[in-house]
């Protein structure tokens, strides 16, 4: 089987902040989640017997890494433990908005969150902690790819 790429750690920030903004539906083991724009939303399928997962967003279809639609669903499923509180001082970033700013510089966007959530008076290290146990449990639990790819939908 071929298994999912690690995604830069800026994905998990922007699954905790969409689980916030309630932009994730999850029925079962599949969900849908909307853009941080709102205007165009991805699919995701999950096999918890092979640990496969697919998902139709940018990063997993161009990248071939484990996108952050994906990911938000391993933790509004469950499958992965965190905490609300980090979930919840990522919400309302407009993530497509701050990485076009930044020209898809990740180092940019992470810094610029935590500014965020210094400013948002915070806990920053419980946050940082929060995103190490999530991306470690990623790095420890590899997920397959769940079929062929799908293109991601079009639009802003």
């Amino acid at each position: 089987m071929n298994i999912w790429k690690q995604p830069p750690i800026i994905k998990v920030y922007e699954a905790l902040g969409s689980i916030a903004d309630g932009r994730i539906t999850v029925e079962g083991n599949t969900a849908k989640i909307y853009s941080s724009s709102g205007n165009k939303f991805y699919e995701v399928t999950y096999d918890p017997d092979t640990l496969s997962i697919m998902c139709n967003d940018n990063g997993s279809y161009w990248a071939g890494y484990l996108g952050y639609p994906a990911i938000a669903f391993l933790l509004a499923a469950g499958i992965i433990p965190y905490n609300e509180s980090s979930s919840e001082i990522l919400k309302d970033i407009k993530w497509k908005d701050i990485n076009q700013d930044f020209k898809n510089d990740f180092s940019k966007t992470e810094k610029y969150c935590q500014d965020l959530v210094i400013s948002r008076d915070g806990d920053l290290n419980a946050l940082l902690e929060d995103i190490n146990q999530i991306y470690e449990h990623l790095t420890s639990h590899p997920y397959n790819l769940l079929g062929k790819k799908t293109k991601p939908p079009s639009g802003y």
